[in-house]
């Protein structure tokens, strides 16, 4: 089956991230959320990035326009039944998950492949609620999604070697690098990043170091871009939290235990930078 269609489900960072990328890459999307307002404000944030590359002549107006031209905003979930790949893009919410994927596997085609974008649950259990797990996988993408090469391939057990091997494809078609990893909790990045960001966490409430000096020891010392708390601000404190409580509930370890520096924080609204405030405040 030629892919010229990809269904994207939810319309949050990931979701438009990924929407965009493969419309630049020349597949018609269908972006789908179950509210307008969110379908809205989603294609708004492409609209906006798309415009930073051409204000940054990365790429041009036409192309732009062309890659906008190429999304469709839907409410219906049904409007993705011509789609040849889907992609589960849903907060991380299992109920909400099941719900979506039990919707869709009545919905697309017997040869469509639906894959997740999940960071912490496992793709056995979520392949579980569907009629075809054989045509079901993991596709993790990392944020910002335009800039971020990597993608995570995973194989749930009963995932078909023809379903992994046309999801690498797609990613390569969408200029990322896939790497195969097993269906492990937290996969491979997560479970060694969070820990390390629950580390700087417990390091600013012993008082080792102000936030801002522990990012500059890592970056200066482990030569990484940005600072653990500095990215968990980026990824969401409500994200690292219930990555970490994921983890944590899944090993059984406490190294995965939420630091109560993030959870008051994410008590508080203090979320990062889509809040304004999380371990830094932002303007605007």
């Amino acid at each position: 089956m030629q892919l010229h269609t990809i269904g994207i489900v939810g319309t949050g960072t990931m979701g438009c991230g990924i929407a965009q990328v493969a419309a630049q890459a020349g597949y018609e999307i269908v972006f789908q959320n179950r509210r307008q307002e969110s379908v809205d404000r989603g294609l708004g944030r492409i609209q906006a990035s798309l415009s930073r590359l051409t204000a940054k002549n990365k790429i041009g107006e036409s192309e732009a326009a062309e890659a906008m031209e190429r999304i469709r905003g839907v409410v219906p979930l049904e409007e993705l039944k011509g789609c040849e790949r889907v992609i589960e893009c849903a907060p991380e919410d299992l109920d909400l998950k099941r719900e979506i994927l039990e919707k869709l596997d009545g919905i697309v085609s017997e040869e469509a492949i639906i894959a997740t974008n999940t960071s912490s649950f496992s793709i056995t259990k979520l392949a579980s609620f569907l009629s075809r797990p054989g045509h079901f996988v993991g596709m993790h993408f990392f944020n910002p999604v335009p800039a971020m090469k990597l993608v995570e391939i995973v194989r749930g057990m009963r995932t078909n070697d023809s379903t992994v091997a046309a999801i690498r494809g797609l990613a390569e078609k969408l200029d990322k690098v896939p790497i195969d990893v097993k269906d492990s909790p937290g996969f491979v990045v997560n479970r060694v990043l969070f820990p390390m960001i629950n580390e700087a966490a417990f390091a600013l409430q012993e008082g080792v170091a102000e936030a801002k000096g522990i990012d500059e020891c890592m970056k200066l010392g482990c030569n990484h871009p940005l600072g653990p708390l500095a990215l968990a601000d980026l990824v969401g404190l409500d994200v690292v939290y219930a990555i970490l409580d994921s983890l944590y509930r899944e090993y059984g370890e406490p190294r995965y235990a939420p630091c109560l520096e993030i959870k008051k924080r994410v008590e508080a609204g203090y979320l990062g930078r889509k809040s304004g405030r999380g371990f830094y405040t932002y303007k605007g």
